[in-house]
């Protein structure tokens, strides 16, 4: 497909989202963050004309998203279950099929007034984790992420949404203190299988490919997280994994091999088996 054409100075906003090559959608998201107009201005404001700086931006944009830059690092946010969250280029873009951990974890939580301890493993951008926060302020959440410049995306996105959140930077399990264990435990490890395809299309072209492949099958980090787990949670408590596509029957053997129980796995908004999970032995 050939380049897009650039927009000149004095291009009305209306003119621009019909001349603007992407998605209506992303044409307007881009529009928005180019002139700092909301999505209503962009209607009633359709007749003002873009000036000089606006459309350099609005270009510079349009360029990145044409070259195949995901829409949420172009504008640096995206929103998760209701709220905002800043992303970059060192973490996953959260991803409206992640909502169903979240759901899943809240039914699973001790009822308020009871003792409520959340372990979020691998937070990338603290989505997980500030969603969980943000919904049960009575809990006490923790999330841990290798990455440091993941934590500091974490830590803002808790800050921004006004919630208290204990990070740690840990590779899996190992910073916990000992003996500690949480209520439930939930993650959105590495899971996509090194020769996977995927890797090299689209959106995750661009993101870090250590949040996505973990260099092998796509289920060592699950094996890690399943064994580990079952001396971190207390029990009868939940242990819910986010998994790939195809991954459901293989995470739902290794709970059942270590022993889990009600294990059992939930399908998203596609239709596809995404979250798979049990409980811990007795």
């Amino acid at each position: 497909m050939a380049a897009p054409s650039p927009l000149v100075p004095g291009t009305t906003v209306g003119a621009a989202q019909a001349a603007l090559p992407l998605d209506p959608l992303e044409n307007r998201i881009l529009l928005c963050h180019a002139t700092g107009m909301t999505r209503v201005q962009l209607i009633t404001q359709a007749g003002r004309a873009l000036d000089q700086d606006e459309t350099a931006r609005l270009n510079a944009l349009v360029r990145r998203r044409f070259d195949g830059e995901p829409i949420a690092y172009i504008v640096g946010k995206r929103e998760f279950f209701g709220l905002d969250f800043q992303v970059s280029e060192a973490v996953l873009i959260p991803r409206p099929d992640t909502e169903l951990i979240v759901e899943l974890a809240l039914e699973r939580l001790p009822q308020p007034g009871q003792r409520c301890r959340v372990l979020d493993m691998g937070t990338g951008s603290g989505a997980i984790a500030v969603a969980l926060a943000h919904t049960r302020p009575d809990a006490a959440v923790s999330a841990l992420d290798l990455s440091p410049a993941a934590l500091a995306v974490a830590q803002a996105n808790a800050d921004a949404n006004g919630v208290r959140v204990r990070f740690l930077q840990s590779d899996w399990f190992a910073a916990l203190a000992p003996g500690e264990t949480f209520d439930l435990i939930a993650s959105n490890p590495p899971y996509i299988a090194a020769a996977d395809e995927h890797l090299s299309q689209g959106d995750l072209r661009f993101e870090p490919s250590g949040a996505l492949t973990d260099f092998a099958d796509g289920l060592s980090a699950l094996r890690i997280i399943i064994e580990g787990a079952q001396a971190r949670l207390e029990a009868g408590a939940w242990l819910l994994l986010e998994h790939g596509y195809d991954q459901a029957a293989a995470v739902r053997a290794l709970l059942q091999e270590h022993g889990y129980s009600e294990v059992q796995s939930w399908r998203d908004l596609g239709d596809i088996e995404r979250v798979s999970g049990g409980r811990a032995p007795r």
